[in-house]
């Protein structure tokens, strides 16, 4: 309790400063009185007496300092003068204030902006229970498709054989057409087997879960809602249970609510999910083992290694390749875990993000504690003269180090704030297609784990910006500092540690300036590479139609005339086509076939499929290299055809004229589908994958009804998207026409060239400021350079030196410093270049052009900056410059 006591009344001593000041006088005053006294009664004349008493007291500011020392905690005392003093340091030098803060600000705000997506993408745990476990599951086809969809036959076969998984689930994303009063809306859904929320272990907050069995063709039609669902469609009503909706004109019972925080990112921003019924008829996707459009997702049993896992799957594989050889020939198996499945292509371009906003940290650090240390050569006669006074060593040595975390601290709060913007800035400028897969941003923020990140970086830069200043004063003496001397010498080795910094900064820009120079030319590749059509004014719409009403063959034909009509009628319509997918996308449905006439040996030819109009082709501006395009009589009546593009014609008919030649089903059995004609290729999957083999069918041979329709305007294609919409909904109310865009749109927001622009502008962007943190830097050691040695220029000049010798003399020593940081950042560069080569398209890392221009634009950039204090040495006055010194 004494000890408590104690401590407590320290604490207070530093709050009652004035007061307890005064007590202590007037107390030590009395005690002096009192000796005083003594003194006289002994006979000591006025002056002995106060001079005895005040040597038996010890001295008076003695006293007193050893009584504030029992009165209060002396470290937090000094603690605070050293923060006021800090304070009134800043006040004093608002530019070096301001210039520090900013340049700390924006390297933390890149360093924590990119990071909290690097967290939020790659190190946030999965909202599933013990995730780790999970897995991605793929068939596999080697050369072809490294992760293939599954077939449903196939998945029950893995689902009996593997021995390695506790649990093996289905899901396929699809778009529902949910029928309501009003019409029929599309609306975002997944289909799943039903153990596929047990094995994410994740249940319903509302309602219950599938039971096993209710997947299958004659269970009853059921949906769980997802959580936006429930509040946006139905309130959030708890009521919603045991109601009825219609997806795909099928009544559907809803059992459950999945939790608010609850995504499954494969399949993006789900609204309902239903069971898979897979269809046992033959012919159907389902009942066929040729036909994958479905993914798997596991739960390793314990002990199982991912590795073991892959082992299994793919021994089952070759068990089903040895006996279903038509179908399974040539398969394999993949899997991953489920992490990996989910973030896909973005971890590559976040951890080039996460370098680029490291490395423009480092150049923001080196340029604060450059000026740091510039400041502090101007502190040394202040610190030198202190010390003269009494203060020790680690007092001083105390004083930069509260300077350099104030400074931190000031830096990294306006740095946090800014990286807050600069996150709702960067998810905007995420399209809003592949923010619906990208679930896990959703609670993007500064959350502990990126705020504890920005600790520790604030941490890192206050102890550089504290010790920097502190190994200065440590490497200099008092006599020195006091000494008007002693400037050249300091100024010499300010020089030599500010010239390595620089050189530091400089090898750091050249990193940043030729990845983006080496990511920028692969974005303007990308978007120049030949997609075989002429994508301005091309608009686009998804249309899906109930199959109630259009699923049967003839239907469908009436519909897609009938919309191709409609659709021809409007102002500034110059040509109309229909496909089942649209070009710049995904490789979507693929077939698989035999050549007629040629030795079968169990290839695996599989390539893919597009139902198309008469026009469809002739609409996107496609060119006809031989035969002919499609005519309307290529109905169901007529022996089948096709068109080809011309990389299939090369790879299975190289040298011959494809027109004429025959494809057969893996049977090998008629009926037999006749090439009619050989088209230019066109993009029809990702613009950085290299055009694969395709096959055009007629629509009126392969009905669907769902398609996409291709206007070719004479006016803004942008103009004719809302009279498009309008005139499907005249149709029928029941049709639903969704995503409306324009060809050179889609192009612009693909993944991949999301992918490569975002990672351009961004590296772009963190190398333009390094550039200029960088030439500052520079700018600063040469002016700082030419300030130490203005008397030795005074001399040169004195003695006959010419101007053009000064500026050689200045320019030299900015050169040399120019040379060894740009040759250091283009070694730098090649490395980091070829760690980044998965993110290049078109480009090389050892792209020549790329590395002389950043090479030319530093040096050219140095030289400019060296160039204003150059002159200022050029017009040095010999006289004025004796002088002064």
């Amino acid at each position: 309790m004494r000890a408590l006591r104690a401590a407590m009344l320290r604490v207070a001593g530093l709050f009652s400063k004035n007061s307890c000041e005064r007590e202590l006088s007037a107390e030590l005053e009395s005690h002096l009185q009192l000796h005083v006294d003594d003194n006289l009664k002994a006979g000591m004349t006025a002056e002995e007496a106060r001079r005895q008493a005040m040597l038996k007291l010890g001295g008076l500011e003695r006293t007193k300092e050893n009584y504030r020392d029992q009165r209060s905690v002396p470290f937090l005392e000094t603690l605070m003068q050293d923060l006021r003093y800090a304070a009134r340091q800043a006040r004093k030098n608002p530019g070096f204030t301001f210039t520090a803060v900013l340049i700390m600000a924006l390297g933390m705000c890149a360093s924590v902006a990119i990071f909290s997506f690097v967290d939020a993408a790659l190190l946030k745990p999965l909202p599933y229970a013990d995730a780790t476990r999970l897995v991605g599951v793929y068939e596999s086809i080697e050369k072809i498709c490294p992760q293939c969809n599954l077939s449903y036959p196939d998945y029950l076969d893995w689902k009996r054989m593997n021995v390695v998984f506790s649990s093996l689930e289905l899901y396929q994303g699809r778009r529902f057409m949910m029928s309501g009063p009003a019409g029929a809306e599309a609306a975002r859904g997944t289909r799943v087997s039903d153990g596929f929320f047990r094995v994410l272990g994740v249940a319903p907050v509302l309602g219950r879960d599938f039971t096993p069995g209710e997947d299958l063709p004659s269970a009853p039609r059921t949906v769980i809602l997802s959580y936006a669902a429930w509040q946006n469609r139905y309130g959030g009503s708890p009521d919603v249970l045991g109601k009825s909706i219609v997806l795909d004109d099928q009544a559907n019972l809803i059992i459950g609510v999945m939790p608010r925080d609850f995504h499954f990112a494969l399949t993006g921003a789900t609204e309902f999910w239903t069971t898979i019924h897979a269809s046992q008829v033959a012919g159907t996707c389902d009942a066929r083992r040729s036909c994958h459009s479905m993914f798997g997702v596991a739960r390793l049993k314990d002990g199982v290694s991912v590795q073991t896992a892959l082992a299994n799957t793919v021994s089952i594989a070759h068990e089903l390749e040895r006996r279903y050889p038509e179908s399974n020939r040539g398969q394999g198996a993949a899997v991953e875990p489920l992490s990996e499945s989910i973030v896909g292509s973005m971890r590559s371009l976040l951890l080039l993000l996460l370098v680029g906003a490291g490395l423009l940290l480092v150049i923001a650090c080196v340029n604060v504690a450059s000026l740091i240390l510039v400041r502090a050569e101007s502190r040394r006669r202040e610190m030198a003269l202190r010390g003269a006074l009494g203060a020790s060593q680690g007092r001083l040595v105390r004083q930069f180090v509260t300077e350099g975390f104030v400074l931190v601290a000031t830096g990294s709060l306006a740095g946090l704030a800014l990286a807050y913007g600069a996150m709702r800035v960067l998810l905007s400028l995420i399209p809003s297609y592949l923010l619906e897969g990208m679930p896990y941003l959703n609670d993007l923020g500064l959350n502990p784990r990126v705020l504890a990140f920005a600790g520790f970086v604030a941490l890192v830069a206050g102890l550089l910006f504290s010790l920097t200043p502190s190994w200065r004063l440590a490497s200099s003496n008092a006599r020195q500092g006091l000494a008007e001397g002693g400037r050249g010498s300091s100024g010499l080795t300010w020089r030599r540690f500010g010239s390595n910094l620089v050189v530091v900064e400089l090898a750091t820009a050249v990193i940043l300036l030729v990845g983006a120079g080496l990511l920028g030319k692969s974005f303007y590749k990308l978007l120049h590479v030949e997609t075989g059509i002429q994508p301005d004014h091309l608009a686009l719409l998804q249309v899906g139609a109930p199959r109630a009403n259009y699923g049967k063959d003839e239907q469908a034909v009436a519909l897609e005339r009938l919309v191709i009509n409609r659709v021809s009628s409007l102002p500034g319509v110059k040509a109309v086509g229909i496909a089942t997918l649209l070009p710049i996308g995904g490789n979507g449905n693929t077939t698989w076939f035999r050549l007629v006439g040629r030795p079968y040996h169990g290839e695996h030819n599989d390539t893919p499929q597009r139902e198309v109009s008469v026009d469809y082709l002739k609409t996107l501006g496609a060119r006809l290299l031989s035969g002919r395009y499609f005519v309307e009589s290529d109905d169901m009546s007529k022996p089948r055809v096709a068109i080809v593009n011309q990389a299939f014609a090369k790879l299975y008919f190289p040298g011959e004229d494809a027109v004429d030649k025959q494809l057969a089903e893996l049977s090998g059995k008629p009926p037999f589908t006749t090439i009619v004609g050989v088209v230019n290729d066109i993009k029809e999957g990702p613009l950085d994958v290299e055009t694969r083999p395709a096959i055009y069918v007629p629509f009126n041979q392969n009905t669907d009804s769902v398609f996409a329709i291709a206007v070719r305007t004479q006016q803004d294609e942008q103009s004719i998207l809302p009279a498009l919409i309008a005139t499907i909904r005249q149709i029928d109310v029941g049709i639903v026409a969704t995503n409306p865009n324009t060809m050179v749109q889609r192009i612009a927001d693909s993944p991949s060239a999301y992918l490569h622009r975002s990672s351009a502008w961004l590296i772009a962007g963190f190398a333009v400021l390094a550039l200029v943190l960088a030439i500052v830097g520079l700018y600063g050691v040469i002016a700082y350079s030419v300030s130490q040695r203005t008397r030795e220029i005074g001399v040169r000049m004195a003695l006959g030196a010419r101007p053009g010798t000064v500026y050689r003399l200045v320019l030299q020593e900015a050169g040399l410093l120019a040379a060894i940081g740009i040759a250091a950042g283009l070694l730098g560069s090649l490395g980091a270049a070829t760690l980044m080569s998965k993110l290049l398209f078109g480009t090389t890392a050892w792209d020549l052009p790329t590395l002389a221009a950043v090479a030319g634009v530093l040096a050219a950039s140095a030289l400019l900056a060296s160039f204003i204090p150059a002159r200022r040495a050029a017009s040095v006055s010999p006289v004025d410059a004796l002088r002064a010194e």
